[in-house]
Protein backbone atom coordinates (compact mmCIF):
# COMPACT_ATOMS: atom_id res chain seq x y z
CA UNK A 1 0.00 0.00 0.00
CA UNK A 2 1.07 3.55 -0.70
CA UNK A 3 0.34 6.64 1.37
CA UNK A 4 -2.55 8.77 0.14
CA UNK A 5 -1.83 12.34 -0.96
CA UNK A 6 -3.36 13.58 2.30
CA UNK A 7 -1.13 11.25 4.34
CA UNK A 8 1.96 12.38 2.41
CA UNK A 9 1.24 16.01 3.27
CA UNK A 10 0.67 15.13 6.92
CA UNK A 11 4.14 13.53 7.14
CA UNK A 12 5.60 17.01 6.75
CA UNK A 13 7.91 16.75 3.73
CA UNK A 14 9.82 19.92 2.82
CA UNK A 15 8.08 19.73 -0.55
CA UNK A 16 6.29 17.08 -2.53
CA UNK A 17 5.29 16.97 -6.20
CA UNK A 18 2.43 15.34 -8.08
CA UNK A 19 1.94 11.64 -8.72
CA UNK A 20 4.12 10.54 -5.80
CA UNK A 21 3.84 6.97 -4.51
CA UNK A 22 5.60 6.20 -1.22
CA UNK A 23 5.09 2.85 0.47
CA UNK A 24 3.50 3.01 3.88
CA UNK A 25 6.23 0.53 4.89
CA UNK A 26 9.00 3.08 4.19
CA UNK A 27 10.66 4.81 7.15
CA UNK A 28 10.98 8.57 6.86
CA UNK A 29 13.12 10.60 9.32
CA UNK A 30 13.34 14.41 9.35
CA UNK A 31 10.72 14.69 6.61
CA UNK A 32 10.97 18.50 6.67
CA UNK A 33 14.43 18.09 5.10
CA UNK A 34 13.20 15.79 2.33
CA UNK A 35 12.07 17.25 -1.01
CA UNK A 36 10.34 14.98 -3.52
CA UNK A 37 9.63 15.89 -7.16
CA UNK A 38 6.80 14.61 -9.36
CA UNK A 39 6.32 11.10 -10.74
CA UNK A 40 8.33 9.46 -7.97
CA UNK A 41 7.92 5.99 -6.47
CA UNK A 42 9.57 4.83 -3.25
CA UNK A 43 9.00 1.15 -2.48
CA UNK A 44 8.68 -0.99 0.66
CA UNK A 45 11.21 -0.96 3.50
CA UNK A 46 13.23 2.05 2.32
CA UNK A 47 14.85 4.27 4.95
CA UNK A 48 15.23 7.97 4.18
CA UNK A 49 16.99 9.69 7.07
CA UNK A 50 17.75 13.29 6.16
CA UNK A 51 20.27 15.35 8.05
CA UNK A 52 20.57 19.12 7.89
CA UNK A 53 21.74 18.94 4.24
CA UNK A 54 18.51 17.26 3.21
CA UNK A 55 17.50 14.69 0.62
CA UNK A 56 16.45 16.04 -2.78
CA UNK A 57 14.65 13.70 -5.18
CA UNK A 58 13.95 14.94 -8.71
CA UNK A 59 11.21 14.00 -11.18
CA UNK A 60 10.64 10.52 -12.63
CA UNK A 61 12.73 8.81 -9.97
CA UNK A 62 12.27 5.25 -8.71
CA UNK A 63 13.74 4.07 -5.41
CA UNK A 64 13.32 0.30 -5.15
CA UNK A 65 12.71 -1.76 -2.02
CA UNK A 66 15.12 -1.78 0.93
CA UNK A 67 17.14 1.27 -0.15
CA UNK A 68 18.77 3.38 2.57
CA UNK A 69 19.74 7.03 2.23
CA UNK A 70 21.37 8.31 5.40
CA UNK A 71 23.60 11.20 6.42
CA UNK A 72 23.95 14.77 7.59
CA UNK A 73 25.13 16.18 4.23
CA UNK A 74 22.95 16.67 1.17
CA UNK A 75 21.90 13.67 -0.95
CA UNK A 76 20.60 14.54 -4.43
CA UNK A 77 18.91 12.22 -6.93
CA UNK A 78 18.36 14.21 -10.12
CA UNK A 79 15.58 13.62 -12.68
CA UNK A 80 15.26 10.16 -14.24
CA UNK A 81 17.72 8.57 -11.81
CA UNK A 82 16.93 5.13 -10.40
CA UNK A 83 18.15 3.25 -7.36
CA UNK A 84 17.75 -0.55 -7.43
CA UNK A 85 16.89 -2.71 -4.43
CA UNK A 86 19.08 -2.89 -1.34
CA UNK A 87 21.35 0.02 -2.35
CA UNK A 88 22.81 2.23 0.37
CA UNK A 89 23.71 5.90 -0.08
CA UNK A 90 25.65 7.60 2.72
CA UNK A 91 26.54 11.28 3.06
CA UNK A 92 28.20 10.75 6.46
CA UNK A 93 30.81 8.28 7.69
CA UNK A 94 32.58 7.55 10.94
CA UNK A 95 36.37 7.64 11.24
CA UNK A 96 37.52 4.00 11.27
CA UNK A 97 41.19 4.79 12.05
CA UNK A 98 40.87 3.74 15.68
CA UNK A 99 41.59 7.27 16.92
CA UNK A 100 37.91 7.84 17.76
CA UNK A 101 34.89 6.00 19.04
CA UNK A 102 32.18 5.09 16.56
CA UNK A 103 28.44 5.51 16.84
CA UNK A 104 25.61 8.04 16.97
CA UNK A 105 25.19 7.93 20.75
CA UNK A 106 28.54 9.58 21.53
CA UNK A 107 28.98 13.17 22.72
CA UNK A 108 30.90 15.58 20.46
CA UNK A 109 34.66 15.16 20.61
CA UNK A 110 34.59 11.38 21.03
CA UNK A 111 33.79 10.58 17.39
CA UNK A 112 34.96 12.07 14.11
CA UNK A 113 32.13 11.90 11.59
CA UNK A 114 32.86 13.24 8.11
CA UNK A 115 29.93 14.67 6.14
CA UNK A 116 30.09 15.26 2.39
CA UNK A 117 27.29 15.60 -0.20
CA UNK A 118 26.38 12.88 -2.68
CA UNK A 119 25.02 13.51 -6.16
CA UNK A 120 23.35 11.11 -8.58
CA UNK A 121 23.02 13.18 -11.75
CA UNK A 122 20.29 12.81 -14.38
CA UNK A 123 19.75 9.30 -15.82
CA UNK A 124 21.98 7.52 -13.29
CA UNK A 125 21.11 3.92 -12.45
CA UNK A 126 22.51 2.07 -9.44
CA UNK A 127 22.39 -1.74 -9.71
CA UNK A 128 21.13 -3.71 -6.71
CA UNK A 129 23.22 -3.84 -3.55
CA UNK A 130 25.45 -0.94 -4.60
CA UNK A 131 26.97 1.19 -1.83
CA UNK A 132 27.68 4.90 -2.42
CA UNK A 133 29.99 6.61 0.07
CA UNK A 134 30.09 10.29 1.13
CA UNK A 135 31.43 12.90 -1.27
CA UNK A 136 30.68 11.01 -4.48
CA UNK A 137 29.41 12.68 -7.66
CA UNK A 138 28.03 10.11 -10.12
CA UNK A 139 28.04 11.84 -13.50
CA UNK A 140 25.02 12.22 -15.75
CA UNK A 141 23.94 9.00 -17.44
CA UNK A 142 26.34 6.72 -15.57
CA UNK A 143 25.30 3.14 -14.85
CA UNK A 144 26.71 1.29 -11.85
CA UNK A 145 26.56 -2.51 -11.88
CA UNK A 146 25.14 -4.62 -9.06
CA UNK A 147 27.24 -5.20 -5.91
CA UNK A 148 29.52 -2.22 -6.59
CA UNK A 149 31.23 0.13 -4.14
CA UNK A 150 31.29 3.75 -5.28
CA UNK A 151 33.91 5.63 -3.26
CA UNK A 152 34.99 8.24 -5.83
CA UNK A 153 33.45 10.29 -8.63
CA UNK A 154 32.12 8.54 -11.75
CA UNK A 155 32.45 9.91 -15.29
CA UNK A 156 29.25 10.83 -17.16
CA UNK A 157 27.80 8.12 -19.44
CA UNK A 158 30.12 5.41 -18.22
CA UNK A 159 29.24 1.87 -17.18
CA UNK A 160 31.16 0.90 -14.06
CA UNK A 161 31.23 -2.25 -11.92
CA UNK A 162 32.92 -3.82 -8.96
CA UNK A 163 34.89 -3.12 -5.84
CA UNK A 164 37.15 -1.38 -6.55
CA UNK A 165 34.92 0.32 -9.11
CA UNK A 166 36.19 0.23 -12.68
CA UNK A 167 34.82 1.50 -15.99
CA UNK A 168 33.96 -1.25 -18.46
CA UNK A 169 32.43 0.77 -21.31
CA UNK A 170 30.56 3.90 -22.34
CA UNK A 171 26.77 4.12 -22.02
CA UNK A 172 24.51 5.15 -24.88
CA UNK A 173 22.68 8.49 -24.64
CA UNK A 174 19.32 7.82 -26.28
CA UNK A 175 17.59 8.32 -22.93
CA UNK A 176 18.25 12.06 -23.16
CA UNK A 177 16.11 12.44 -26.27
CA UNK A 178 13.41 10.18 -24.79
CA UNK A 179 13.23 12.28 -21.63
CA UNK A 180 12.81 15.46 -23.70
CA UNK A 181 10.00 13.83 -25.69
CA UNK A 182 8.30 12.68 -22.48
CA UNK A 183 8.52 16.16 -20.96
CA UNK A 184 7.18 17.75 -24.16
CA UNK A 185 4.24 15.31 -24.27
CA UNK A 186 3.48 15.96 -20.59
CA UNK A 187 2.96 19.70 -21.12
Amino acid sequence: MFYTQEQLWSIGFGSIGDNVLISDKASIYNAKNIHVGSNVRIDDFCILSAGSGGIYIGNYVHIACMVTMIGAAKITLEDFSNVSGKCSIYSSSDDFSGKYLIGPTLPKGFSNVKDSPVFLRKYVILGCNTVVLPGVNIGEGAAIGALSLVSSDVEPYSVCVGSPLRKVKDRKREMVELSKRLEDESK
